[in-house]
């Protein structure tokens, strides 16, 4: 076999990088190495690289650096059964350390890492760059001695200390550590074992005990020889990883009965012809370029992405309408927004949608839409739910405020999310920079754990950014007609570079729901000496401004 085939999966293309314990490890690390080199540099935040990098069980003595667009994936049925020792890290690009504020779209799940040296793992990082189903056995540092802004934790265990540091924002989900210590405003823990205690707002941490619905993401495993797709159950009322009593997840799908997508051989047609056919996808890494949309219409679909694949539409299309079905699961995918403007980039439900799916939900794991960055782009809305009892697991729909296509007239984006169905639920949702209500929710009995915001940058004067008599527009919108919601976390940050523009509200709400709002504040960061927001939520709450730049409401 040549040297170029040992590393590659016979059906996963050549970005897929396939190891086992018993390679020269001198020679993985090199490949690696390489790897890393590539997607860790200046230009590496628009690159059009995909990788994935899986792990066979066993032990393996690496230090795998993560960069843009690699994701690292153990392959065991348990975390504990692939072991990296030494590191998995993401750092700053600056020698010793420093801010990590654009290191996105990177993961690490499913196996186990033992930090060397002094038994600390650095995971520094922002948005989109979830950490899953890992048991590191010693410290995890979410930073790298800088300003960080992230951030996603679920179904894992530190043995040791997390050390939250000059995070921003953080969401764990399910997970047990021995201690914390740092963290700036809004760190977030959902069942999570020996979470802090609540001390906001004189302190950063919110913990509510229990995950009143919580399914871990579709993994990977290399079971006798086969790649198959575990896809855990639902648990109810959870706390703690879902793997660590050693019970295991009993839904298993072989890889070999999907339909493996490729982004130099498929397109609309092939992959609309597959899932047409009954058929459940993977998409291996690269860019897709999708004339078309794609249909999900059978109850039950599992799609996954492997290596942060991109879906561009390429005529004004979504790049994917999902039927008002039962569970459909989605996960690890990156939208990007097309030359083309779409009204809507990936859609749940048809609107109208009334079916209960409370049964049998549909969920959405690490989704990552952008209008803009890598290439011109715009979008109405990114991604619309209009199903019913949809549950959403990390995603972050971000307008871009720097990179390629970016301007106030050219990477048009209204709104990050519209929620129309019923008893949505959204666990870390992440949303910025769009031109009208970042949030718009329609839908009653809508629930969202953490919600990171910032207002677009760059309107470039005061009228510029108005709807009627009212300045700007709230990040966070529930409509009027709204009669049950509940949010936790919440905070809407500015920074308006162009013009001192003046926002009347960050959030707002019918009246009878303002006490339903938990943890809510503004924070000014930067920008026009003049510019400010008015109020926390309808006109109530103090403003921020350059003198005063955070408020907060319980």
């Amino acid at each position: 076999m040549p040297e170029a085939d040992l590393f590659h999966h016979p059906v996963l293309g050549e970005n897929v990088f396939l190891f086992d314990p018993g390679m020269d490890m001198d020679r993985v690390q090199e490949v690696i190495d390489t790897i890393a080199d590539r997607q860790t540099g200046r230009d590496g935040e628009f690159s059009k690289n995909r990788y994935a990098l899986l792990f066979k069980p066993g032990e393996y003595h690496l230090d795998i650096r993560v960069g843009y667009y690699m994701q690292v994936l153990g392959l065991g049925e348990s975390p504990d059964d692939v072991v990296i020792a030494g590191a998995i890290r993401s750092n700053s690009r600056r020698p010793g350390g420093g801010h990590v504020l654009t290191n996105f779209w990177r993961s690490v799940e499913n196996l186990t890492i033992v930090p060397d040296p002094d038994s600390i793992n650095i995971w520094g990082v922002s948005q989109a760059a979830p950490m899953r189903r890992v048991h590191v056995k010693g410290h995890l540092k979410l930073h790298d001695n800088g300003y960080s802004s992230g951030g996603f934790l679920a179904d894992s265990r530190v043995d040791g200390e997390i050390i939250f540091g000059s995070q921003q924002q953080w969401f764990s989900r399910n997970s047990q550590w021995e201690a914390c210590s740092g963290g700036a405003w809004n760190i977030f823990s959902l069942g999570v074992v020996n979470a802090p205690e609540t001390n906001w707002p004189e302190g950063p941490y919110t913990s509510l005990q229990a995950t009143p619905a919580s399914r871990e993401k579709p993994y990977l495993a290399f079971i006798d020889g086969e790649l198959w797709l575990k896809v855990p159950e639902t648990r109810i009322n959870s706390t703690g990883p879902s793997w660590f009593n050693g019970t295991g997840d009993k839904n298993a799908l072989r890889i070999n009965d999907f339909y493996i997508a490729a982004p130099d051989r498929d397109d609309s047609e092939s992959i609309n012809e597959a899932l047409k056919n009954g058929m459940n996808l993977l998409f291996t890494p690269g860019i897709y370029n999708l004339e078309s949309s794609l249909k999900v219409t059978r109850p039950g679909t599992v799609i996954t992405g492997l290596g942060m694949p991109s879906l561009v539409p390429g005529s004004g299309n979504s790049v994917m309408e999902v039927s008002d079905i039962d569970a459909v699961t989605i996960s690890g995918l990156l939208i990007d927004a097309g030359p083309a403007h779409s009204g809507v980039l990936m859609q749940i439900g048809e609107r109208g949608s009334d079916l209960p799916h409370a049964t049998y939900p549909s969920w959405l794991f690490d989704i990552f839409v952008r209008v803009g960055g890598p290439a011109e782009g715009s979008a109405t809305t990114c991604v619309e739910v209009n199903s019913n009892d949809v549950f959403l697991d990390h995603i972050w729909l971000w307008r871009a405020d720097h990179g390629n296509g970016v301007g106030w007239d050219r990477n048009l984006s209204e709104n990050g999310i519209i929620v129309n169905g019923d008893r949505v639920t959204v666990y870390g949702l992440f949303n910025e920079h769009h031109q009208g209500y970042q949030t718009l929710w329609n839908g009653n009995g809508g629930r969202v754990y953490l919600y990171q915001s910032e207002m677009p940058y760059d309107p470039p004067a005061v009228e510029s950014w108005k709807h009627g008599t009212t300045g700007g527009f709230a990040s966070y919108k529930v409509a009027d007609h709204v009669q049950t919601h509940e949010a936790w976390g919440v905070g809407v940050y500015c920074v308006f570079y162009e013009a001192p523009v003046i926002v009347d509200r960050a959030i707002e709400t019918p009246v009878a729901l303002e006490s339903s709002i938990h943890q809510k504040f503004t924070f000014w960061l930067n920008g026009n000496e003049d510019s400010l927001i008015r109020s926390i939520i309808n006109g109530k709450g103090d403003s921020v401004h350059k003198s005063n730049r955070k408020a907060v409401l319980k």
